[in-house]
């Protein structure tokens, strides 16, 4: 465990501070590390933090509490990645709201270019669910894709043991600590899992699942996916804030329509009607919508950019823009992406000419 790492989980284990403002604090001091050793009164000046904030970032006890959590995951088996690492998901490196970072077991780094689907439903799944979601990852298994889920009963699991069966990489997000297994009942999934997928939390050890957790582990879900589909969801729930979290992220939406009047597809019909999913009735229509293709894997066109060819400043640069809306002044993005203007200005050119941004009026940069 170096200084830096370190620095990030004691930011991490701050109570209610939040990643943008971790990510905030990093642009303005210039690293975890300097956040933590800057005096008292000059972190008193910086906007957008409270006291209390403060006083936990100059306490011993966050310090030690980052210490044994190291010592924890390392005793487990654990590995923690931060969003500066390489390992660090790629696709959800580029949403604005990305975990600072997150816990993980199994088999990591993720294959970027394997597709990522994400499958989520009700926790109440009937028998036309679940054969839904068998026949679907059965289907597509061809496409050799990653399958993300969240664990939980119904839809979630049926899509990990259906992604197993298929012999498939199948990923868990779960909302609480990696040795809170939630729930218990599929404590053996999740160990088979580890084998050729894993399972992913950005909470500390021993975080129960309490509700408030889900919705941020549903964001982790819509980020990781290039595809999220809804096989059975009623009018509300984690599954629908899964989509709209998706369809913010600019990811694609498919759900599985439903029998006027069935309550577990009210919401899925309502995504359909609303135009925030593709309607999906087979496998054909996910290869359809995504433009995928079975017979060639190596020209599966994924919609998240794959950033992997360029240098470490270039994907700083991209990552910066799009975690900001996809444009910025260049004068803001030397700021967030801290590097200086002479730098950036030749990375932009670079990037320009590679056809992956745009400069608009205004000093102003856009990706492409």
């Amino acid at each position: 465990m170096n200084a830096e790492e370190k620095a990030l989980l004691s930011l991490h284990l701050i109570p209610k501070i939040g990643n943008l403002t971790i990510k905030n604090l990093i642009s303005h001091c210039g690293s975890a590390q300097a956040i933590l050793d800057l005096p008292y009164s000059k972190l008193l000046k910086i906007p957008g933090i409270g006291q209390k904030t403060i006083d936990n970032i100059k306490s011993r006890v966050i310090t030690d509490y980052a210490e044994k959590e190291f010592a924890l995951a390392e005793k487990k088996g654990v590995k923690i990645i931060s969003y500066l690492d390489r390992d660090y998901p790629f696709r959800l490196k580029q949403i604005p709201d990305a975990p600072i970072l997150i816990y993980t077991k199994g088999q990591f780094p993720i294959d970027r270019k394997q597709p990522t689907i994400a499958v989520v439903g009700t926790r109440n799944a009937t028998n036309y669910g679940k054969k839904l979601t068998e026949e679907m990852v059965e289907k597509l298994s061809p496409l050799k894709p990653i399958i993300l889920s969240g664990l939980a009963y119904g839809i979630d699991i049926h899509a990990h043991r259906a992604a197993l069966k298929n012999h498939l990489s199948t990923y868990a997000v779960m909302g609480s600590g990696m040795d809170v297994i939630y729930p218990s009942a599929h404590q053996s999934t999740a160990t088979e899992m580890q084998k050729t997928g894993g399972i992913i939390t950005e909470q500390a050890f021993g975080t129960k699942p309490d509700a408030f957790n889900f919705p941020a582990r549903n964001r982790i879900i819509a980020g990781m996916a290039d595809l999220v589909i809804v096989v059975e969801a009623a009018k509300k729930g984690g599954a629908l804030i899964t989509a709209e979290l998706a369809n913010s992220y600019d990811r694609e939406v498919g759900a599985f329509p439903g029998r006027i009047g069935d309550s577990y597809s009210e919401g899925c019909n309502k995504l359909i009607k609303q135009h925030k999913a593709h309607l999906v009735e087979t496998a054909d229509d996910v290869l359809y919508i995504m433009n995928w293709e079975l017979e060639n894997q190596a020209a599966i066109k994924q919609k998240v950019l794959d950033l992997s060819s360029l240098s470490e400043e270039e994907q700083s640069v991209m990552n910066t823009l799009l975690q900001n809306n996809k444009e910025l002044p260049i004068d803001i993005l030397s700021i967030k992406s801290q590097i200086n203007l002479n730098q950036l200005a030749r990375i932009l050119l670079n990037l320009e000419m590679q056809g992956l941004i745009k400069s608009i009026p205004g000093k102003r940069y856009q990706v492409a």
